[in-house]
């Protein structure tokens, strides 16, 4: 049976175009078009789709305001359309967070020029869509303060451990099982939601530095690590160049661009390069993974998140050689269960998890 499709836009060039597009392909039947939030709503309630395509700024009504009322009244999964500016970059991912499956950049200019990369991509995406399953939730995000601004005297903090937080992490006093160095994140589509529900319960004491590789276009990782910095205990950065990792620290790999790590376990720098054109993602989970086993040899524990294909399942490979541990999220709270299932089905994987289970599952790893 074909996925059917809702398109979303302002502009009735658009909505032709992808229409084209995505109709030529004979697994895909777009059945409605609507030209602004207002619109689109009635259009989702009453046709039912299996996929929405939702422009981020329309007239009369905007697509995250949409969206809020969309995900009320149709199962759709949802696809955001955005272009690549900072400020779309956070809008978009609200949108993922009132209820979004994924996004895509947004280019008349592709469009015009019948990009054949375009036309695979845009089809692609609605199938992978079409697949994946739908999590509707209560936004959890609030606006980013300093965590300066957080701060009170020193007479009034408390141990970490008393605090009434999420979590929290004592220092072990005996060795923890095993010794860590690293641990390593990597994700794609349902990403973003995931890797706030990991992290927002890990303290900001944790003992060893983190790092991110969520499948994401450059302008899109700044915002999402100002993001998440605004939401964990953690201080969480978009990683440059040169950068020494550090414990408590959270470092996401920015987009189109490959985050590598050189000098030793004990004194390890990021090291940010350009990526290839024969490199699918940027950045890549297998080159980070892989990276990660030449400096911190076993001394890693990697996880994989929900994504679509089998990015992070090599550099796992790599890791696991030289002693290090995988997790892998399970399929129920996967979005799209295809990296997981790759490192599993590879035998790679020593614990699937759901996701709610990762961050109990972390802190008492390292006691």
């Amino acid at each position: 049976m074909a996925i059917t499709v809702l398109i979303v836009d302002d502009s009735k060039f658009f909505c032709k175009r992808v229409g084209t597009i995505l109709n030529s392909a004979s697994d895909i039947n777009v059945i409605g078009v609507a030209h602004n939030g207002r619109e689109a709503i009635d259009k989702a309630k009453s046709l039912q789709p299996d996929v929405i395509t939702l422009d981020v700024e329309m007239p009369i009504m905007d697509g995250v305001t949409a969206l809020k009322e969309i995900v009320k009244v149709c199962n759709a999964k949802v696809l955001m359309l955005s272009s690549l500016t900072y400020g779309n970059a956070k809008i978009t991912l609200d949108a993922l967070d009132a209820g979004a499956t994924d996004f895509l950049l947004k280019s008349y200019e592709s469009l015009t020029s019948n990009s054949e990369d375009l036309i695979k991509l845009l089809q692609s995406k609605i199938r992978e869509l079409g697949q994946a399953k739908t999590f509707r939730r209560a936004p959890t995000y609030k606006a980013p303060i300093s965590k300066a601004q957080t701060q009170v005297s020193p007479q009034a903090v408390k141990p970490l451990a008393s605090r009434n937080t999420n979590a929290s992490y004592t220092a072990p006093h005996k060795a923890p099982k095993k010794s860590y160095k690293l641990l390593a994140i990597g994700a794609s589509t349902g990403g973003p939601v995931a890797l706030q529900k990991l992290l927002m319960p890990i303290p900001e004491n944790y003992p060893y530095p983190i790092t991110i590789t969520q499948h994401m276009p450059g302008t899109f990782t700044g915002a999402f690590a100002s993001r998440m910095n605004g939401l964990c205990q953690l201080n969480v950065v978009e990683a440059e160049d040169g950068m020494s990792l550090k414990a408590g620290t959270v470092y996401v790999a920015p987009g189109g661009k490959q985050m590598v790590f050189e000098g030793t376990a004990n004194s390890a720098r990021i090291r940010i390069k350009p990526t290839t054109p024969r490199l699918q993602y940027s950045p890549s989970i297998d080159i980070t993974f892989g990276s990660a086993s030449k400096i911190f040899s076993g001394s890693v524990l990697g996880i994989i998140l929900t994504g679509m294909g089998a990015d992070g399942t090599e550099g796992s490979r790599l890791l696991k050689s030289c002693g290090a541990r995988i997790w892998s999220q399970n399929e129920a709270s996967c979005v799209v269960y295809g990296m997981p299932m790759s490192v599993t089905k590879a035998g790679i994987s020593e614990r699937e998890l759901a996701i709610d289970e990762f961050a109990p599952a972390i802190l008492k790893e390292i006691r």
